[in-house]
């Protein structure tokens, strides 16, 4: 196989003890080590509690892998898609997702809660300036864009 073919693997979801992902981690790593398991990667996902995804080549070495090991609770039916796992890998920047003239919901700082309209974004620093719809008279504010999101219409 030349370094140009693409390496087709699979991704598994398996379902772990709850807070137990980290040592499900290591045992998995440990194991595949000592049995010469070839396991492309073991991720374990922040926002995904109770759960890590195994990469194999061969989906029987990632069963290999799991099998008998503690704190497993079962294996997801099926392979995931890199889609569904690629969100959790690549950190959309949140200024990439606002624009001018959108109507955002402050969500940390001092005006956590507000509801305000951009009238500015500075894609470099990640801040928007955005004006207050709730307050009294028309202030400008500038906020730290990971503390924006885009309101729900309602």
């Amino acid at each position: 196989m030349t370094m140009a073919e693409e390496i087709n693997s699979h991704l598994f979801a398996i379902r772990t003890t709850g807070g137990q992902e980290k040592v499900v981690m290591r045992l998995l790593e440990a194991k595949a080590n000592a049995n010469k398991i070839n396991i492309q990667s073991v991720l374990l996902v922040e926002n995904l509690k109770g759960y890590v995804v195994v990469e194999a080549i061969n989906p029987s070495d990632a069963y290999m892998a799991v099998d008998g090991l503690r704190h497993i609770r079962g294996q997801l039916r099926g392979e995931l898609d890199f889609k569904d796992i690629e969100g959790y890998l690549v950190k959309k920047s949140t200024i990439s997702q606002l624009a001018v003239d959108n109507i955002i919901e402050i969500t940390g700082g001092p005006f956590k809660g507000m509801r305000a309209t951009i009238t500015r974004i500075d894609v470099e620093k990640e801040e928007a300036t955005v004006v207050l719809l709730d307050a009294a008279y028309q202030l400008p504010v500038t906020v730290d864009a990971n503390y924006l999101k885009l309101a729900s219409e309602t």
